[in-house]
């Protein structure tokens, strides 16, 4: 039998870990800093560059769940580190497609078959970190304290998302390329930092698949958590991945302003997302179930501002609203469904939570982006209805 974890994480096992999603999430913010100004650069339209990001979104999400049963069968450290080095070539990758674009080598249907290429090649790898570095957490907690460990290596997504819009803001002025090439070295960096200090999962820990059984996203354990978190992320990359459209259109700005005003509202968002783990997560003793629905009331409010926007100061107030319920959603969602299962499963459940956003991330972009084309407030319009009908079925099965 395996021995029991330990109570808490370590600060040298914490500190890797945060450092490892947090060079993914600057990363990841990065490119929804920068992606919509750069695709116009590049003379693609709007459904061309919000499809890129559903498309590669789809690949993540199938893939996550396989590296969560792969880190029980090998452990977690091997995957983190694949999943940080994946991040590290694909991006460099990606980043050279966008330049092969500017300098005029590659245009029209060619440029956009190949950036999703190197981008759905690069998801299909860099969706190992995330259910590992979750696994690792799990592993590492009580479940007494599981909610609040989940919370604080929540905070790196937070830290990342708030860094991330900085760092582009600051090296867009360098060129909208600049803030890409730095994402891949921090990737690296942060690999190189997982290899040397992080713990591996002791050999007798290491589970056997189940090849009689495979937890499903149907599984009644954890199917409303599951179910939740998607549609909570289909809503929020609608807004998100029209962001930086909303931004240039209402407030006429040129490519590089809007990459910085997109990435200063995104980390306004981060900025609140970061207090509410630090906060309310860490001082109200709520169920993982109330929390997420006090999440999606935040976010309904957040998108019906979003919508009606006419100013920077009033679309701050809308993502400071997203930034709270983002920050007490994600992690309840992680905690619920951790505890729901059993130990062997915690690699297998990490990864259906690490698919969720993902999954999103699939039909959001993607349907807020054909609504944008049609009427500019259609689509935080379209997030807002999303909040509201997994607020309604979320509630309606806690009273079943």
């Amino acid at each position: 039998m395996s021995a029991a974890p330990p109570k808490q994480l370590d600060l040298r096992q914490s500190s890797v870990l945060i450092l490892g999603l947090v060079a993914t999430a600057i990363g990841q913010s990065l490119i929804f800093a920068i992606l919509a100004p750069l695709g116009r650069e590049v003379n693609l339209g709007e459904l061309q560059i919000t499809s890129i990001i559903a498309i590669s979104a789809l690949i993540f999400a199938l893939a996550s769940p396989w590296w969560g049963r792969f880190s029980d069968r090998v452990g977690r450290k091997p995957v983190i580190i694949t999943g940080l080095a994946g991040y590290t070539v694909g991006t460099l990758v990606f980043t050279s497609v966008f330049y092969a674009g500017l300098a005029g080598a590659l245009s029209g249907l060619t440029l956009y078959a190949v950036l999703l290429l190197a981008r759905c090649s690069q998801s299909i790898v860099m969706s190992a970190t995330s259910p590992a570095s979750t696994a690792y957490a799990a592993d590492h907690s009580a479940p007494t304290t599981r909610t609040r460990t989940m919370a604080r290596l929540g905070t790196a997504n937070s830290l990342g998302t708030i860094l991330g819009p900085a760092v582009s803001g600051a090296l867009a002025a360098f060129g909208l390329l600049a803030p890409l090439y730095f994402a891949a070295g921090l990737a690296a960096l942060a690999g190189v930092a997982v290899w040397r200090f992080l713990p591996p999962t002791p050999k007798e820990d290491l589970t056997a698949r189940n090849r009689r059984y495979r937890l499903r996203f149907t599984d009644p354990r954890v199917r409303h958590y599951l179910l939740s978190a998607t549609g909570l992320f289909v809503g929020y990359s609608g807004i998100q991945q029209t962001l930086g459209f909303q931004l240039q259109d209402k407030l006429g700005l040129s490519g590089i302003a809007t990459a910085q005003l997109t990435g200063a509202a995104l980390m306004i968002s981060a900025v609140f997302t970061f207090t509410s783990q630090m906060t309310l997560m860490q001082r109200l003793n709520l169920s993982a179930t109330q929390f997420l629905r006090l999440g999606l009331v935040a976010m309904l409010f957040g998108a019906a501002i979003i919508a009606a926007f006419d100013r920077f100061a009033v679309l701050a107030v809308g993502m400071a609203f997203i930034g709270v319920g983002m920050g007490v959603s994600i992690p309840a969602v992680a905690a619920g469904a951790s505890l729901a299962v059993s130990t062997e499963e915690q690699g297998a459940v990490a990864g259906l939570v690490s698919a969720c956003p993902a999954m999103g991330f699939v039909a959001g972009p993607i349907i807020a982006g054909f609504l944008y084309q049609i009427h500019g407030p259609l689509a935080a319009l379209f997030s807002a209805f999303v909040f509201f009908v997994v607020l309604v079925l979320l509630t309606l099965h806690e009273r079943r």
